[in-house]
């Protein structure tokens, strides 16, 4: 089986990924900087599959080719790192264009140089900025509104630069919202505070920590902002079909990871309390910035180029999230 590079190999959505990379016999070589990402899933994945997984505490703004050249064979790079909160990139803007643009630009070249030529990309639907037309597709005009998706935006620019002037081939995948734990419950998100909707309102059931409405209020049915919800390990299982079919000399994609469906924060708070049997008291915080009204995938192109379609439901995400949350209720410890 292929050796792989995972980027952000201790963070949330990359933890499940390496899990399920391992999972599926792939020989992983992973990094992560600890600026959010936790040590407790690369303990836990270091003990679970021994000499298949590799580990660098590294940071990738610095310049990544002593891991390239001890670690022979790579075949392909999955990139997860990256700085993801809408409301912080508003006001450190300068954060994300660094973590998110230049450090992936660093990346390529480093992957230029040794002849790694084929990426995929954990990109957002941010990217599309105030939705147009729904569901959003691939073809949507990107109008990025926050720094957060510009940044994002530039380094997809990057990415296609590489494709062109130097052989590159990639997968730019678009998430829309995503939600849940590993389906064992066993390793989950540990962002504190947690900007993740569903993550915080299993929180709030549980009695862990005061559940907080923190979206402004925008012009839907209930005043709620309206996300398409994707499990964690629904939206990893495309990157394994991804990274399958660029194996397999696949054209560079653009494509979105979504469900095609959408609910609002209250009907999702809604949910988690009908699944648990618990009251949420619903108290407003400070609103976050960059929130719009309404984001749902078009997610055809994932099925026709893929084969790929989600399995899971919020129903499923909330299940997961309870077993992770009663054995890990703060998440990891740093």
């Amino acid at each position: 089986m292929a050796k792989i590079l995972v980027t952000g190999c201790a963070g949330y959505i990359g933890s499940i990924a390496t899990d399920l990379f391992l999972k599926n016999g792939y020989q992983v070589v992973g990094v992560d900087d600890f600026q959010t990402g936790y040590k407790g899933p690369v303990e836990l994945l270091k003990n679970k599959y021994g000499d298949k997984f590799s580990f660098y505490e590294f940071d990738l703004k610095n310049d990544p080719s002593p891991i390239f050249e001890k670690e022979k064979g790579i075949e392909v790079v999955i990139h997860y790192a990256a700085s993801c909160l809408v409301d912080e990139s508003m006001k450190d803007p300068g954060k994300y264009f660094f973590n998110n643009v230049s450090a992936s630009a660093n990346l390529l070249r480093t992957m230029d140089k040794f002849g790694v030529k084929k990426i995929i990309f954990s990109s957002t639907c941010a990217v599309y900025g105030e939705a147009e037309y729904f569901p959003i597709d691939e073809k949507h005009p990107l109008k990025p509104s926050t720094p957060y998706g510009a940044s994002k935006k530039m380094a997809e620019e990057v990415i296609q630069w590489y494709a062109k002037l130097k052989g590159f081939s990639y997968m730019i995948l678009r998430y829309f919202n995503v939600c849940g734990a590993s389906e064992e419950g066993t390793i989950g998100d540990s962002k504190k505070p947690s900007t993740l909707l569903v993550q915080n309102a299993v929180r709030g059931a549980l009695g862990i920590e005061k559940f907080y409405l923190t979206c402004p209020e925008v012009d839907t049915p209930d005043k709620t902002p309206i996300r398409d919800y994707i499990d964690v390990v629904d939206l990893n299982e495309a990157h394994l079909k991804a990274m399958e079919y660029l194996l397999k000399n696949g054209t560079s994609e653009i494509i979105n990871l979504g469900t095609g469906t959408g609910n609002s924060v209250l009907e999702v708070v809604k949910q988690v309390e009908k699944f648990t049997g618990k009251t949420i008291p619903v108290d407003k915080a400070n609103t976050r910035q960059g929130d719009d009204a309404k984001k749902i995938a078009a997610i055809k192109k994932a099925e026709t180029v893929l084969g790929w379609k989600p399995r899971k439901t919020i129903e499923d995400s909330i299940k997961s999230l309870l077993v992770w949350y009663k054995a890990h209720p703060q998440g990891w410890e740093k």
